[in-house]
C-alpha cells in the first residue's frame, strides 16, 4: 500500500517551498500541488503522452527537489508538492484526489501539466479552468476532484498523422527537430508553473499563451 494516509512519519517531511518558488499570496499560505501527467515504467519514458512527467522532472532538477518518494500512488517532491501519478494516465485522478485530501489543498491551488495534440510541439496554452478536452488523464482528475476549476498548463505534442491511431501516436516518441522544440517547451512550461504561483493567472496567460514563432 503506497498510500501515506495515516503514515504520519513518512508524511512529516518538511514541505516548505524554496524562496524562489514561494507564492506571494497572503503571506505565502498557499500550498501548491503541481501534477504532471504521464504513464509510469520505462517503456513510456520520453513518449508524447509523458510530457507532464518531463516538466515535473525539469522543476525537480531546477529546484533540487527529490521526487522519488512513493506515496499516494504518486511520486511526491519534498518542498513544493510535485506529483507524477503512478496509476497510469487514465486513473490519474485517484492519485491527485488522495494528495489533495491529505494536504487539504484548495482546488484552485492544483496546477496540472499535460500534453495537447492541438498545439504544435513545445507550444504552451495556460488556462484557469475548463473541460478535459478529450484528455483521459484530465477527465479522471475532474471526475475524482468533482471540479474543473483549477489551472492547467498544456504542452503541445503536435497533431496526429491522418492514418495513425491516436493511442499509437501519443505513445510514440518525438522525432528529430521535435525534440529541440520539446526541450524548450518543458523549460517554458516549468517557468509558466512558477509564474502561476508568483504572478497569478492573467499575467501568466498573457505571457505564455503567445504563439512562439
Amino acid at each position: 500500500n503506497m498510500s501515506a494516509i495515516g503514515d504520519r512519519d513518512a508524511a512529516a517531511i518538511d514541505f516548505l517551498m524554496p524562496p524562489s518558488l514561494s507564492p506571494v499570496a497572503e503571506g505565502g499560505k498557499n500550498m501548491y500541488i503541481i501534477a504532471g501527467l504521464g504513464n509510469p515504467t520505462a517503456q513510456y519514458r520520453g513518449t508524447r503522452h509523458n510530457v507532464g512527467f518531463e516538466v515535473i522532472d525539469y522543476l525537480a532538477d531546477k529546484y533540487n527537489i527529490d521526487v522519488t518518494t512513493k506515496k499516494f500512488k504518486g511520486l511526491i517532491g519534498q518542498k513544493v508538492v510535485l506529483v507524477k501519478p503512478q496509476t497510469f494516465m487514465n486513473l490519474s485522478g485517484e492519485c491527485i484526489q488522495e494528495v489533495m485530501n491529505y494536504y487539504k489543498t484548495d482546488i484552485s491551488d492544483l496546477i496540472v501539466v499535460y500534453d495537447d495534440i492541438n498545439l504544435e510541439p513545445g507550444q504552451l496554452r495556460v488556462r484557469g479552468k475548463g473541460s478535459a478536452g478529450g484528455h483521459n488523464g484530465m477527465k479522471n482528475i475532474i471526475l475524482h476532484c468533482n471540479s474543473q476549476d483549477f489551472p492547467r498548463v498544456r504542452v503541445g505534442i503536435g497533431a496526429k498523422p491522418p492514418k495513425m491511431d491516436l493511442a499509437d501516436f501519443v505513445l510514440s516518441h518525438f522525432q528529430g527537430e521535435e525534440k529541440k522544440a520539446m526541450e524548450d517547451g518543458y523549460k517554458e512550461a516549468a517557468d509558466a508553473v512558477c509564474s502561476l504561483m508568483n504572478n497569478g493567472l492573467e499575467a501568466t496567460m498573457n505571457h505564455y499563451n503567445q504563439k512562439k514563432t
